[in-house]
């Protein structure tokens, strides 16, 4: 909260370079970008970091194999490089997994074909990954013997790559690189809308809903990175644009891990799209739905969880069929569509892509972000970066590295400290992964300091709350520079806490409540009621 606080004083205080509204992947990208270049950079957003759209993916980072049935190469092509500059640079967090698909009997491609489909896919990612490889129905029942085989002609398995953490956290990442290098970003700080004045400095009324606070922020550059309230902002500052949103909700259930194999498990599911049980360290993914919305704010319905536990039911031979009551949690979000503004929407809903545009007024030096997705987020840092240096805006270090793990010099010093301490030994028995791997991917050089805080107080390397891998030492960091207000920004989007362990566990956690007093101090009773 400290930090935060220092931020919202600083917000008015001066003329930025660039005002960024929306602390969404796109958002984070930018300032990330913009800030490790020299710009002077402010971020303010309405919820949490990461809270709405990048909070409810998949946790997949991919190419888009299935555009290349809408013969889409250009954005497949793209999406592949990007996914593999991801793997390259950040190699403890997005990794290699392979995607065990089959496919049904009397489906509208024959298995070869989609084999060779498969093959085109590993060529156009310049075979950065395993190649694909065919699967009869033998070899699907001896490898995952919980598949249903009795209506499938047989499968394939290609790779493409996954967010081993959580995509929140993803995010936060680089809202974190940005404010080390001078980004002054605050979460719960709502734009009421912004006018360009004659001096062209944009003048945006924002209102911080803590404590009802409203200010001014001055700006050169105004980027409108809100995600699907893209269109509504945009409103509020008088903007028209070539390109609008659509929106389509996708759900995934979280349950206990369905296979002990670490692979997705791709299917086509009833309405014909890819349907996915996806590893989760202890637990597994499953999803997705796609429903046309007209309105990005969305709630998992009745319906949702239905068609997801029956296509499961149906796709797996499990001991025994998932029920509502096995689902430890939801995840439920819209993905925003491009379509150009004011034509019909020709193609069919299932084949709209998520690819990004970036719209520029540069006559008022305003520019907003078009869809987009995890994939494609440093193609997103670059080109904004371009662009505010179009308008104007000098970037001093227009070459510097903005994204990836820290230096090896760093993480070898990190590693060969965690050795000698022989941290692995704290590692929890139920762990997916070893302790100083985990801390590395999630924190980069900020996992130095962890290892301090173990040294002198052991305790600090126990698990918060049993099963969650979650350390008390982690949980100061976060009190301490994560800019966490209410207890949600915790549990779901700076760890993971609440995908893994259920609500009603979580409520009776003594633990939870000896955190949130670490958290929040004297508001932890008010917080901890306000979450539940």
């Amino acid at each position: 909260m400290q930090l935060r606080a220092r931020n919202l004083e600083r917000l008015p205080q001066t003329t930025y370079d660039v005002l960024i509204i929306g602390g969404g992947i796109n958002g984070a990208v930018s300032a990330a970008a913009l800030a490790g270049k020299g710009a002077k950079v402010a971020l303010i957003d309405k919820g949490d970091f990461a809270g709405f759209t990048s909070q409810h993916s998949s946790n997949l980072i991919w190419g888009g194999i299935k555009y290349l049935e809408t013969y889409d190469f250009r954005l497949v092509w793209k999406l592949c490089q990007s996914r593999n500059q991801l793997m390259k640079n950040y190699p403890s967090t997005v990794k290699e997994i392979r995607f065990f698909t089959t496919v049904p009997q009397n489906f509208r491609y024959p298995r070869l074909l989609l084999w060779l489909g498969a093959w085109l896919y590993w060529l156009m990612g310049k075979g950065f990954t395993q190649p694909p490889r065919l699967l009869s129905r033998n070899d699907i029942k001896k490898e995952e013997d919980i598949i249903n085989i009795e209506s499938i002609q047989g499968g394939f398995e290609y790779s493409d790559a996954y967010l081993y953490d959580n995509d929140a956290r993803f995010v936060f990442n680089f809202i974190r690189s940005a404010l080390n290098c001078g980004c002054i970003a605050a979460n719960y700080v709502e734009s009421l809308g912004a006018q360009r004045g004659t001096d062209k400095v944009w003048r945006t009324q924002a209102r911080d809903h803590m404590s009802g606070e409203e200010f001014e922020i001055k700006s050169k550059v105004l980027l409108n990175a809100t995600g699907p309230f893209v269109d509504q902002h945009n409103q509020l500052t008088g903007q028209k644009t070539p390109h609008q949103h659509v929106f389509s909700k996708g759900v995934h259930l979280i349950v206990d891990k369905l296979t002990p194999h670490q692979r997705v498990l791709a299917f086509f599911a009833s309405d014909g799209r890819l349907f996915f049980a996806i590893p989760m360290g202890v637990k597994t993914c499953i999803g997705t739905t796609d429903t046309p919305v007209k309105d990005p704010t969305t709630t998992v319905t009745a319906e949702d969880r239905q068609f997801i536990l029956d296509n499961i039911n149906k796709l797996l031979t499990l001991k025994k069929p998932l029920k509502v009551e096995d689902i430890i949690a939801e995840r439920c979000g819209v993905r925003p569509l491009v379509v150009k503004t004011g034509t019909s929407r020709k193609r069919d809903w299932l084949e709209l892509s998520r690819k990004h545009e970036i719209d520029i007024n540069w006559e008022s030096d305003h520019i907003s972000i078009f869809g987009g997705k995890l994939t494609d987020c440093l193609n997103v840092g670059e080109e904004v970066s371009e662009l505010v240096q179009a308008l104007g805006v000098t970037l001093p270090h227009p070459q510097h590295p903005w994204f990836g793990e820290p230096p090896e010099a760093i993480k070898k010093a990190f590693l060969h400290q965690a050795e000698l301490m022989d941290l692995d030994r704290y590692t929890p028995p139920n762990s997916t992964e070893k302790l100083t791997c985990r801390l590395w991917r999630r924190y980069g050089s900020e996992a130095i300091g962890l290892l301090e805080m173990i040294q002198a107080d052991p305790q600090q390397a126990e698990a918060l709350i049993e099963g969650t891998e979650y350390l008390r030492c982690e949980l100061q960091l976060a009190a301490r520079g994560e800019m966490i207000v209410k207890l949600e920004d915790f549990l779901r989007r700076r760890s993971k806490i609440s995908l893994i362990v259920g609500p009603q566990d979580l409520k009776r956690s003594a633990e939870l409540r000896e955190a949130c007093e670490t958290l929040f101090g004297q508001q932890a009773q008010e917080k901890f009621a306000e979450y539940f």
